[in-house]
């Protein structure tokens, strides 16, 4: 069975609205036309297994739903659980919970993806090609080549350049790829660039297969944006054998409204782990986004729980190193964009202060103070 908790604010009746749910989003009402197919028909309600009122006076309530009137995908699960109840008022999605067969498995995975950079032992440590946009293929394989003899182990396209005139994913794949290779053959370590897919419906699937036929060895998607199916799509597709990183872009217009939407850890946790991802970024709450801490170790446990890798985003920078081993431990990818790009020496220099502040939490060691969110690191990253 399906269970979702909805959450209610004040003044709302939530036992009424959660009986509204049960019934109008699952099989509807029905007269003595059909008592012939009363026992099918019931088969198809859900059922309100609870609904109790916290301390402020908002109510949650628990409905369970039957797998059979679902698809064992994300787009039917959303019709069915919020669909077009989510249009009725106050009432947001904070939890749900899915049989562990429900929809698409990570193909690569957390053991997958360290497998294939040969690391075992500690963090990963991701970057962004900063500028996002206007910098040339040439540009990117430049940018790519200084992090990589660094030590980085995955940098991404920005989730905003697409296939543009500037620099067509081809072109930036084909330029970063002879740096993969130089990297490969020089030290022996692999370096994964999750390259951005963009495009159609019709494109998007085949654009794929094509970017891993020359080369990619892992792939970005803008899951909401393109639409879960995609998602599921790239992680079903045998010939799509590489890690897909799903960007949370658009989560906001679904998660941030206190009292309608669904949770962040309902999107970027729940669904994204039983869609395919392999990898997904959300902003940490120690991050330049507003984000709040115990959604975040949601997420985190959610996708863990599912082979999928968490990557705390946006604002994260070497000064964040201690809190964020505390928070993760080692299975975890820290995604740095300006934290490592705008570094006042170099990218390089950028991907070396994450190595070393591994390396001093490690050994017990303070961090440089450079580091150190009034040092003169972070001012100069912030400026």
């Amino acid at each position: 069975m399906i269970e979702v908790d909805y959450r209610f604010p004040p003044g709302v009746d939530g036992e009424k609205q959660a009986k509204v749910i049960a019934i109008g989003q699952t099989a509807g009402t029905w007269d003595a036309r059909f008592a012939d197919r009363e026992e099918v028909l019931r088969s198809h309600l859900a059922e309100v297994v609870g609904v109790v009122t916290t301390s402020n006076g908002s109510s949650i309530a628990t409905v369970r739903f039957p797998e059979i009137n679902v698809e064992n995908d994300i787009p039917s699960l959303l019709t069915m659980i919020f669909g077009k109840y989510s249009m009725a008022g106050a009432a947001k999605v904070i939890a749900l919970r899915l049989p562990e067969n429900y929809g698409t498995r990570a193909k690569v995975g957390m053991t997958g993806i360290r497998q294939r950079l040969g690391v075992s032992d500690r963090p990963l440590i991701m970057a962004i090609f900063k500028p996002a946009l206007g910098l040339s293929a040439a540009d990117h394989a430049d940018i790519f080549e200084q992090v990589a003899h660094a030590g980085l182990d995955i940098i991404k396209d920005d989730e905003i350049l697409g296939d543009l005139e500037v620099a067509p994913t081809l072109k930036r794949l084909e330029a970063c790829r002879r740096v993969m290779e130089e990297v490969k053959q020089q030290t022996g370590r692999t370096v994964l660039y999750a390259v951005n897919v963009t495009g159609s419906a019709t494109q998007l699937v085949e654009k794929a297969r094509l970017l891993v036929r020359e080369g990619a060895n892992a792939l970005l998607l803008n899951v909401l944006t393109y639409g879960f199916s995609v998602l599921e799509a790239l992680a079903a597709d045998s010939e799509i054998d590489v890690p897909i990183f799903a960007h949370p872009a658009l989560a906001g217009a679904m998660c941030a409204a206190p009292e309608h939407g669904l949770a962040y850890s309902v999107v970027l946790g729940s669904l994204m782990a039983h869609a395919g991802a392999d990898a997904v970024l959300y902003p940490a709450h120690y991050g330049s986004l507003p984000f709040d801490a115990t959604e975040e170790m949601r997420i985190r446990d959610s996708l863990r729980s599912r082979n999928v890798f968490p990557v705390p985003s946006a604002g994260i920078h070497p000064g964040v190193v201690p809190q964020a081993l505390a928070d993760y431990g080692q299975d975890v990818i820290l995604n740095a964009g300006t934290g490592i790009m705008d570094h006042p020496d170099s990218p390089s220099a950028g991907v070396r202060a994450f190595f070393e502040a591994l390396e001093r939490v490690k050994q017990g060691e303070p961090l440089n103070p450079e580091f150190l969110p009034d040092g003169p690191l972070r001012q100069a990253l912030q400026k």
